[in-house]
């Protein structure tokens, strides 16, 4: 049977483990270039996510727990709809899945696309994809059945 050895109780007898020493942690990478005899230092660019709700962590934390609270509104919705369809649940739903759809892929790009101008480029073309989205299923809620009895019909075939 494997012992299970937490990290502190092994640091206290004074033994430390290879990955928690610091000069591990804190000594720079040296390389040596190819075209030069003498070595360089590497160094490693970490993007952060740009803060796009203000500067302050508060606004961070409001846009974390209003992503948190849509994503379980749109649990709660789930039931609500299938149960009491209608155009108000319709165009609720169109909103909350848009706003949904819209915060995730934003979330990808700000992780994903790096320099101004791409940034600039793909907010632009998810403004655009959420603005669409949006206006097809009003159209669709609108001129159609609406979401929920389309699902409903397809959940009846």
């Amino acid at each position: 049977m494997a012992a299970v050895v937490r990290l502190s109780s092994v640091c206290r007898r004074g033994v430390k483990p290879l990955w928690y020493q610091s000069t591990l942690l804190s000594r720079p990478l040296v390389v040596p270039h190819k075209n030069q005899e003498q070595p360089y230092l590497l160094t490693a660019r970490i993007h952060a996510s740009q803060a796009l709700y203000g500067s302050g962590s508060k606004a961070a934390s409001l846009h974390w727990t209003a992503e948190r609270a849509l994503s379980v509104l749109l649990l709660a919705m789930g039931p609500v709809a299938y149960f009491n369809p209608g155009p108000v649940m319709d165009y609720s739903l169109a909103a909350a899945l848009t706003l949904h759809g819209h915060w995730g892929i934003g979330q990808v790009l700000t992780d994903y696309v790096h320099g101004e101008t791409k940034i600039k480029m793909a907010n632009a073309g998810l403004f655009l994809l959420s603005t669409v989205t949006f206006a097809g299923l009003c159209y669709f809620n609108y001129n159609d059945v609406g979401i929920c009895k389309a699902i409903a019909l397809l959940w009846s075939k």
